[in-house]
């Protein structure tokens, strides 16, 4: 069985094909990243651009050909924070529709479970905490898979509104920021994830280190190692410091937009948002107490891929969801 995923960000789309033959572990394909900027505007407006319905439009399509070419059977299509805040979203998945996906925004709790599925392929059997900081949310989970019965066991899943792009329109220029806008975009964060505080370090544990998710976690063991090109083998499972972290956010605190798009190991479309998807991280781990934390690779893409290969074939979804399928 082979079939595709597409997760759209509110900063990046991404496409995977899997291919599952028998019993045999799942296997990844192909993936690509596409940073479309879903959500550019929105945290100040509520409304996706049309320009950005447009990218991820043309995105998408060239996405479904590309799983025609893999010769996938079906495919699977979700989108989160950005498309869940619009007030428009609708536009975007009449476009979507017409790109051959069957769209499905889901909320932020669905999107937690479904990083906690991803990274725990490399945790069998433990229990973990997930921090996935994207674009415009923040998600908190922690879990176990069970590989007996073939299920997740979800602890608690937390969905904060703080993510890269949201700090970026709300606080952070495209010139280097003065100390005080960094100062805002750090309060924000911590009120915004104080609410959650009790119950993070509930579970938690402080002699835990959870595991990071994202383009931004990525991208900052990238820039730290200055990989040029990006090499997933350097990055996956390894680990990230806040004092790494703190490193990376004074550097581009100085820097233009067009001045940290020159670093090597980051993508030049990510310059604009990086150091608020920095802020967000170092603030998440702050308020959880954690001093360091795992870097994964396998994140909302991985889990979405998982269910959909489940769904295909008919078995029992280990989170109990079902994706909504289209066939190519």
């Amino acid at each position: 069985m082979r079939i595709a995923a597409i997760d759209i960000g509110t900063v990046t789309a991404r496409l995977a094909v899997v291919e599952q033959l028998g019993a045999e572990p799942p296997q990844l394909l192909v993936k690509l990243s596409n940073i479309c900027n879903m959500g550019e505007g929105v945290a100040k407006t509520s409304k996706l651009d049309p320009a950005a319905i447009d990218r991820v439009r043309t995105c998408v399509e060239d996405y479904v050909a590309q799983a025609r070419n893999y010769k996938a059977e079906t495919i699977a299509c979700t989108l989160t924070s950005a498309a869940r805040d619009a007030s428009n979203s609708d536009e975007l998945l009449d476009a979507l529709k017409q790109a051959g996906v069957a769209p499905t925004v889901i909320p932020g709790t669905l999107e937690g479970r479904l990083a906690l599925l991803g990274v725990a392929q490399d945790f069998p059997d433990q229990e973990i905490a997930v921090i996935d900081s994207g674009g415009g949310s923040t998600e908190f989970s922690k879990g176990c898979l069970d590989t007996h019965n073939h299920e997740l066991s979800v602890a608690d899943v937390i969905s904060v509104q703080v993510g890269a792009r949201r700090l970026t329109e709300l606080f952070l220029s495209e010139e280097a920021p003065d100390p005080e806008a960094i100062s805002r975009a750090r309060d924000f964060c911590d009120q915004a994830f104080r609410g959650a505080v009790d119950t993070l370090r509930k579970y938690l544990p402080r002699a835990q280190v959870p595991v990071l998710v994202g383009g931004s976690a990525t991208s900052l063991v990238a820039m730290r190692e200055a990989l040029d090109p990006y090499d997933s083998r350097r990055v996956h499972l390894s680990t990230l410091t806040r004092r790494d972290i703190e490193k990376q956010i004074k550097r581009l605190a100085g820097m233009t937009v067009v001045e940290r798009a020159q670093i090597k190991g980051l993508q030049a479309k990510r310059a604009p948002v990086i150091l608020g998807g920095s802020l967000a991280i170092s603030e998440a781990l702050s308020c959880g107490g954690f001093e360091s934390a795992r870097v994964s690779e396998r994140d909302l893409l991985w889990g979405l891929s998982l269910v959909c290969l489940d769904e295909a074939q008919g078995k029992p979804e280990p989170l109990k969801w079902a994706p909504t399928l289209q066939s190519l």
